[in-house]
């Protein structure tokens, strides 16, 4: 058994939260892309899940890996579009939580990515994100310099700025599929 001094001796941590390696800046889709295009950007830049907009720049659902792959097993995703396979409801967490807890939430709703939100502007906008991939590089560094591009800290656009740029990109690749069809 510990002696009464070495327990009160043993300094404590705080848990890690979602905030200290969460991603800031939101992969996000239009409406109209197709399958194929989503599928081939998801797999060009890793990515686990988009936050799907409306016209008007608003989260209308998501698109995850998971969507796409029951799609495929449906057979009939030609011509399909990010609305019509999106899942309405956006999987979220708070920032402030730790990051035990978010993993649970992950776990046991069956989710491979969580988004944080903010509201700023006028605009409530998806700002950050946080996936399996976070917790197996956290898992996997030797020190917190390896992780230093993600969480709260780390430096980059702010999370307006990214929102707007991916909007932006989003509705500029939709404007370009219209054209093409």
């Amino acid at each position: 058994m510990p002696s009464l001094i070495n327990m009160t001796e043993k300094k404590t941590t705080p848990p890690k939260l979602v905030r200290d390696l969460m991603s800031v800046g939101v992969p996000t889709c239009a409406l109209d892309d197709s399958v194929r295009d989503l599928t081939r950007w998801f797999l060009e830049k890793d990515i686990e899940g988009a936050v799907v907009l409306d016209e008007l720049g608003h989260g209308a659902g998501v698109v995850t890996r998971d969507e796409l792959v029951k799609v495929y097993g449906q057979g009939n995703w030609e011509g399909l579009t990010a609305e019509a396979i999106m899942a309405v409801d956006i999987p979220q967490a708070p920032p402030d939580i730790p990051l035990s807890v978010a993993a649970q939430i992950m776990q046991d709703t069956g989710v491979r990515v969580l988004f944080m939100t903010h509201h700023a502007g006028g605009i409530n906008y998806p700002a950050a994100f946080l996936t399996y991939k976070h917790f197996l590089r956290h898992l996997s560094a030797f020190n917190e310099e390896e992780l230093r591009d993600l969480g709260i800290e780390a430096q980059r656009e702010s999370p307006i700025d990214v929102f707007t740029r991916r909007r932006d990109q989003a509705l500029q690749r939709a404007r370009s599929q219209q054209r093409r069809s």
